[in-house]
């Protein structure tokens, strides 16, 4: 398999098959630093995004961090 389907957000994603989830994010155009991550229903800590390898049939949300004052 080339590529795998994967939801983000609700919508569909395709990408190539064997992608970590910071490529992922960069292919996105989301910047890693400002955003959190549910994957498949589990908030994954930053320190695992590296070796998270994604597969077909996963969803993510991600959240955007917005600051205020």
């Amino acid at each position: 398999m080339t590529e795998i389907n994967l939801k983000v957000n609700g919508k569909n994603v395709n990408t190539t098959a064997h992608i970590l989830l910071p490529n992922l994010l960069t292919e996105l155009g989301l910047n890693p630093r400002l955003i959190a991550v549910e994957y498949n229903g589990e908030i994954l800590h930053r320190q695992f995004w590296d070796t998270t390898q994604l597969h077909d049939g996963d969803y993510l949300e991600v959240v955007t961090i917005v600051g205020g004052g």
